[in-house]
């Protein structure tokens, strides 16, 4: 059984839990490291074409699942309050309304101006919204309550769809190619606003002041279409690395009750150090975490606001 199933499940290993049938000791880096990859096996096999693989992987389908959360919420909570409009919202509303306030006054307004504020809110609203649920996904343990049901009741064949989607991680943000599909998204964002606010040429020839001497636009060039690149590559390195290493750190200090059980050849000693010492730390790090998942959310949101204002506001 996955050694963090066994931890949910409130199993203790047994002295000889920590080496398995073949003689091979615990590995946590293995255990880390399949817990946060993209899954081991395809969960939906697709053609290859033009070389590449469009199979459906772990991640895809937590991409998928939260567009489905975000796109259904959104649609119902609006409907519902459209069709039976009343002067106090909801909670739920309240909390939607509140969110697109937010993002529309103090994070839109103040970067790209109020003539641009209607063009671009929408689609940094659903940045904000696609990556607070996907990080908020990653700290509920649905794969994991399915693994354990798996175990103790359907007892599913190895290559069926659940145990496949039980292995790999939960947190779509926390793969790169995601955070950089994410940041090509914003990258042509930028190009398409400083176009739509100044023409084609006009925003290219933006990339430097103008009036300088010549000698000084062989430097700054380079420089600029250098850090044309640099924006898309920063959100993307931020946003995954944030997410990818609170997983990392959890599942570290989870690992400590198998890999003392393991040296100490006792189940006993591996509980005492959980109690003591996992435990809590791993719920201490889960409240940061989810100070980390809204604030991960916000700077993406944040940044491609800026990115986007600097394209449309160049002079400044």
């Amino acid at each position: 059984m996955h050694p963090v199933l066994a931890i949910a499940a409130g199993q203790a290993p047994e002295p000889q839990a920590a080496t398995d049938a073949a003689g091979t000791v615990f590995d946590a880096g293995d255990v880390i490291i399949k817990h946060v990859a993209n899954g081991e096996h395809p969960l939906i096999h697709l053609p290859t074409l033009w070389g590449i693989d469009f199979s459906v992987t772990k991640h895809v389908f937590m991409l998928w699942f939260v567009a489905a959360i975000v796109f259904t919420t959104v649609t119902v909570l609006v409907r519902r309050f459209l069709a039976q409009p009343r002067l106090v919202p909801s909670l739920p509303m309240n909390f939607l309304e509140a969110g697109v306030e937010f993002i529309r006054d103090d994070v839109v307004l103040p970067n790209v101006g109020k003539k641009w504020l209607t063009a671009w809110t929408p689609l940094l609203l659903t940045f904000f919204a696609f990556i607070l649920t996907a990080n908020a996904i990653g700290l509920v343990p649905i794969f994991d309550v399915l693994g354990l049901l798996d175990h103790y009741v359907l007892h599913t064949p190895e290559n069926s769809f659940l145990q496949h989607l039980i292995h790999g991680g939960t947190t779509a943000t926390g793969n790169f190619n995601v955070t950089a599909g994410l940041a090509i998204v914003t990258f042509m964002a930028i190009i398409v606003a400083g176009t739509k606010a100044h023409g084609f040429i006009g925003h290219w020839k933006n990339l430097v002041p103008g009036g300088l001497p010549w000698l000084l636009y062989l430097l700054m060039v380079p420089l600029e279409i250098l850090s044309m690149f640099v924006r898309p590559f920063a959100l993307t390195m931020r946003l995954a690395a944030n997410m990818t290493g609170g997983h990392i750190a959890l599942l570290v200090m989870l690992s400590f009750v198998f890999i003392v059980a393991g040296l100490a050849g006792s189940w006993i000693a591996g509980v005492g150090v959980g109690l003591v010492v996992s435990v809590p730390l791993a719920a201490a790090l889960s409240g940061l975490e989810i100070i980390v998942v809204l604030v991960q959310a916000y700077v993406f949101t944040l940044l491609s606001a800026v990115f986007i204002g600097m394209a449309i506001h160049s002079h400044h």
